[in-house]
């Protein structure tokens, strides 16, 4: 299951990326090199090189954007450091203000098989401590309980396409429902609406905490943390 050893520094350009523009909205080369600390100059030859490499589109002075690769490598990095933050934070109690730093160090050694175990320990968690949506793991899974299901992590297979959940999605969005997040009270209550995999899905807006969609002809309006947990194909 492990993918072809990408630097550090690839990971964190992506990471950033996906920060400012999870939807593939175009991130500017200054916003880039703001974030990262970088000169502009180095930025730039930084996109030309991940242009290269299939992981952005690229466009001279206006910025960059990810591909489906990129945001494939973006969404499972990010995930490891919100799931670190969340444990450094919830059971290491670690200091708030020190968990960005110390997750930065540790995301990238931290393989798939341990993420999960992280996850699994954590309750399936949605938000990481600074309340932002932690992405969906890339298993090839409908919901936990079918995670949960399978003990021996050889067995797992990875998923082959992304995920967004209803939270981050740009409104007027339109899917398929593929995976379900959370503990068994959550899933009963999304699965009791009779909202389920497969469902297509458009999602209109939302106010604040509320969410407004239509699910298979039907209107719905659901709370964010259901939003966060209900994830479509992109």
């Amino acid at each position: 299951m492990a993918d072809d050893k990408i630097s550090e520094n690839i990971e964190e350009y992506l990471e950033v990326l996906y920060r400012n523009g999870s939807n593939k909205e175009q991130v500017s080369t200054t916003t880039l090199s703001n974030e990262l600390g970088i000169a502009p100059g180095s930025v730039t030859q930084m996109l030309k090189k991940l242009e290269a490499l299939g992981y952005i589109n690229y466009t001279p002075y206006r910025g960059a954007s990810l591909t489906d690769e990129g945001m494939k490598i973006a969404q499972k990095i990010t995930r490891k450091h919100r799931i670190l933050e969340k444990f450094l934070l919830e059971v290491l109690k670690v200091k708030h203000e020190n968990v960005h730093e110390q997750a930065c160090e540790m995301e990238h050694t931290l393989s798939d098989e341990a993420e999960r175990a992280l996850c699994n320990m954590l309750q399936h968690p949605d938000l990481c401590p600074d309340d932002n949506v932690i992405p969906a793991c890339d298993l090839d899974f409908g919901s936990c309980q079918e995670c949960f299901s399978v003990k021996d992590f050889d067995d797992v297979i990875n998923r082959q396409f992304n995920l967004l959940s209803i939270s981050e999605l740009n409104p007027e969005s339109e899917g398929i429902i593929s995976f379900i997040r959370g503990n068994d009270d959550l899933l009963d209550d999304i699965a009791n609406l009779g909202i389920a995999v497969g469902d297509k899905l458009h999602y209109y807006n939302n106010d604040g905490n509320e969410f407004s969609l239509n699910i298979e002809d039907e209107d719905f309006i659901i709370s964010r943390e259901m939003a966060n947990n209900i994830f479509i194909r992109v």
